[in-house]
């Protein structure tokens, strides 16, 4: 396939760094199907990506018939499928664990986890049975995905799920030529994470601010990893700001 005719399919697409991600790719050439429970919001990314080949599809990732419905009207639309950015996620209060409630962490789950697995279900589908066969998935894990922050163990718990999704896709697409690999990123100026400037418990009991990163930057390592061959595969990449303390947390 030519740059000019790939195919995407981003999750939570509407905001933060499914939009960065959207930008970046149509910018590249590539043709993107944008999916997200709020529809305003992925009709607000489809319009800043101009004249680029989008298509806006609103639904839930944990609901299975939505997902699959969502998958089935993007290969309709552009005819097959290149790369899934395993993108959607939420977070939960940051309390201790028994101060989780049950209906809090079941949504949590059914995004990060459930919605995850859907996605990559549907995308493989797609992926081992077109021509010419393959595709790449990458999935969006976190620096949790190796060290917790405190009091956020279902977070902690939904990233290295991913993980092991990616891991195991790793392999059983291997017969298909189909890649996955993982990108962990740390403290990427979103709406969502602007706290973390403002200070954000520390390992040792304090509150801090610490250190972002541009999403450009985030978007520049997902372009890197999209654009390899299936010959490669970039398995897992950390990309964060330099100075947060990660490396010595805890």
């Amino acid at each position: 396939m030519t740059q000019a005719s790939r195919v995407a399919f981003i999750t939570g697409a509407g905001s933060g760094i499914g939009r960065a991600a959207t930008l970046g790719l149509c910018d590249k050439g590539w043709s993107v199907a944008m999916f997200g429970r709020r529809a305003e919001k992925l009709e607000e990314t489809a319009a800043l990506v101009g004249k680029g080949r989008t298509l806006t599809i609103s639904g839930d990732v944990g609901d299975p018939s939505a997902v699959r419905a969502a998958f089935t009207k993007a290969n309709e639309t552009f005819g097959r499928l290149d790369l899934l950015f395993n993108n959607a996620g939420s977070s939960t209060p940051a309390v201790d664990i028994d101060e989780l409630d049950d209906e809090v962490w079941m949504r949590f789950v059914d995004t990060n986890v459930t919605g995850a697995f859907f996605c990559a279900r549907e995308a493989f589908r797609l992926m081992r049975r077109q021509d010419p066969q393959g595709g790449r998935i990458i999935n969006n894990g976190s620096v949790s995905a190796h060290a917790p922050r405190p009091r956020s163990a279902p977070y902690t718990m939904a990233k290295h799920a991913m993980t092991g999704l990616t891991r195991s896709l790793s392999l059983d697409g291997r017969p298909y030529d189909i890649a996955c690999g993982q990108i962990d990123i740390g403290n990427a100026r979103t709406d969502l994470a602007h706290i973390i400037e403002s200070g954000v418990p520390q390992a040792d009991g304090t509150v801090r601010p610490e250190p972002m990163m541009d999403l450009d930057e985030v978007v520049q390592a997902l372009l890197f990893m999209a654009d390899l061959p299936l010959s490669s595969n970039v398995q897992f990449m950390t990309v964060m700001a330099t100075k947060m303390p990660f490396i010595g947390r805890g």
